[in-house]
Order: structure tokens, then sequence, then C-alpha cells
């Protein structure tokens, strides 16, 4: 590193995305990225609009996309701000409200981001250990002063709380912000977005990396009081203005308006998701049933990081944390049925079980 690398990044840990190798052909499940397309109207959306993307500015306010996404909840843009990923998102709420030294709090085991942007803000952070069960302790969170930042459903667990608890949380001190990051809401649980009408410390995340199925278009959402997003505009406008294409603002909005094709893929995910499970379980695995686009379970008769490894040779990734409390669990992003079918013959295989129903 250079000499004039500032320390808090020189001693941060960055952030590791699931493994993405090139040497061969892989079907790609370490990621929690889509195996199906994104709807038909974002092609269209996209290939009207590619005529004009690079000849002029898009809007920076992004209204059509907002106003998409608020047709969502039935409320209005200006309780939408849009970003370039959910992770920039998060970034500008820290930005707008989390200064230097505040205290922050966030689960032992949860998305990495968390932590990584911890560090970077210069901020005062603990993690509240999740229970046995790898559910979160939800008097951890009403009883701290600190901010929290929640990912529900938790991630890499796939475990939720619901609404009522999510509003304790905020309800404890309106005088602390509350960041529910909500990337696999749509797979199985009731959204807390209908809260932030009613409490101004809350801020909700969500993304078009996962049920509209658009990981590489990069857009990202937070929903919250009106003021608390003009806040994040103002913060925005100071940063990067520009920090989505117009291919990005059309087919988002196409994607947000076409409510059907979501719940179809949504659909087939938990059909699948289901199913997989029940087949990990007759294997003998124990099974953390989740609320999202992935499975979290612990293989019997092999250990993680070998099964692992030995999906990999046969050429599928899949994501393995070498950390404490995680390291005797496998993550499977679930794809199509077809894709989920070649898994557990794989796994079979690797078991020895090749000739099993």
């Amino acid at each position: 590193m250079s000499y004039f690398l500032l320390d808090e990044f020189k001693n941060s840990t960055p952030y590791q995305p699931g493994e993405m190798p090139n040497d061969r052909d892989y079907l790609k499940l370490n990621a929690n990225e889509s195996s199906y397309p994104p709807s038909p109207r974002v092609l269209d959306a996209m290939t009207a609009a590619e005529v004009n993307s690079v000849t002029h500015y898009c809007d920076p306010h992004y209204i059509s996309l907002r106003k998409a996404i608020g047709s969502i909840y039935d409320i209005g843009c200006e309780n939408v701000f849009v970003g370039n990923g959910a992770d920039e998102v998060l970034s500008f709420a820290m930005m707008a409200f989390f200064r230097r030294g505040m205290k922050v709090c966030f689960p032992d085991i949860t998305y990495d981001f968390y932590r990584a942007y911890a560090v970077t803000y210069g901020l005062d952070y603990k993690q509240f250990p999740l229970r046995e069960d790898y559910t979160i302790d939800v008097n951890d969170y009403v009883n701290t002063d600190r901010d929290v930042i929640l990912a529900n459903p938790n991630n890499p667990t796939g475990q939720a709380l619901s609404v009522s608890d999510i509003e304790r949380i905020v309800a404890a001190n309106p005088k602390r912000m509350v960041l529910i990051d909500e990337a696999y809401v749509d797979y199985g649980i009731e959204s807390c977005v209908p809260l932030t009408a009613k409490y101004s410390n809350l801020i909700v995340v969500q993304t078009f990396s996962k049920s509209r199925n658009m990981p590489g278009a990069r857009i990202g959402f937070a929903i919250a009081s009106s003021d608390i997003i003009d806040d994040m505009e103002r913060v925005k406008f100071s940063f990067n203005p520009f920090n989505l294409s117009t291919l990005a603002i059309a087919g988002g909005t196409a994607a947000a308006l076409d409510k059907e094709y979501t719940a179809l893929c949504v659909g087939k995910i938990k059909y699948t998701r289901e199913w997989f499970e029940d087949e990990l379980e007759k294997l003998g695995f124990h099974v953390y049933r989740t609320e999202t686009n992935f499975v979290f379970f612990q293989p019997k008769g092999i250990g993680a990081v070998e099964l692992t490894a030995k999906l990999k040779e046969k050429g599928i990734l899949v994501r393995y944390y070498d950390e404490k409390r995680l390291d005797t669990f496998v993550r499977i992003t679930i794809g199509t049925e077809t894709e989920m079918e070649r898994v557990l013959v794989t796994i079979r295989q690797i078991l020895g079980l090749s000739n099993a129903a």
C-alpha cells in the first residue's frame, strides 16, 4: 500500500464477494444471484433507452424509477431514494447520519459489509452474538442505546424477525437510527416498510439484485420519511448526482412495474427451495430453513469445506465461510429446478450415494 492511504483503510478488512473464477464454466450458486432472467419488459425498456443513453445525462432525481418503486408499497416518490446497489444506499445513509465515533450495533453473524462500512466510517461498533439456534435476540437491540443495522432476513443464516419485533426495536428509542436491510424480503416474510409512515428513525433498504433478477444492473433503494430521503438526496448531490445509468433507470422502472413477473419468479424459487431443503434433510443434513433465495445447512458425513471443494471440482460454486460458528455450514443459492436437481445428484455422488432415489 502507498504512503498516502488513510489509516482507516490500512486497518480495514475489505468485503470479499463470492468467488468468481474464470478457468471453466461453473454453475454459480455462491452469490445469491438469480438463474432467471429479468422481466421481458426490462429488455424492451433498456433497448429503447439505449439510443439516447450516451448522448444525454439522465434525470438525476430518477423520478420515473422512484415512482415505480413507490407503486409497490403505495407510497410517494418523496419517500424513495435510489442508488447504485443496496450497498451504496447503505453507504449514503451512513454518510448522512453516522458521524465518526458514533455507536452502532449489528449481529456477529450477518452481511460482512456492515462491519466493513463501520470500520471505513470510523464507527464504534458492537456485534451482538446470535443465539445458539442462529436467531437474533430482539432484546439486545431494544435495550441498547446504539444505532441499529439489521438484515431481515439475515444473511447467511436466512432467519427472520417479525414486523412486530422490528417495531419494538424502532419504538424503543426515537432518537437513534434503525436501518433494516430487506434484500431477501420478497421470499417469504412481511416487509416493515409500512412502519416508515409511523417512525421517522427507520430506513428500509431493498435491492433489485434478488427477486427482480437484476444484480448486474446495480439498483438499490431506501424507503423512509420524506425528511430522511431529502437528507440522503442532499448527500448524493454532494457526492455523485448521476450514480445510475439511463439503462438502469429504464430497466429498473420496467421491473418494478411488472409485479406479476416478480411474483412468478419468487414463487418458483420458494417452491424449489422448499423441495431442495426437504431433499437435504433426507440425506441427514441439518437444514436451517430460510426465508430467502438460498439454503443454509450443515452437511453430514462430509465436512463443509470438503463438500464445497468437491462441488467446485464438479463445476458447482457454493459459499463456505471460514469463520468461527460458520465453518461447519454451506450456503447454496437456489437456482432453477433443473440446476438444483444437478446439485442434488452431485452431492449424492460425492457421498457415494449415486444410486439413491
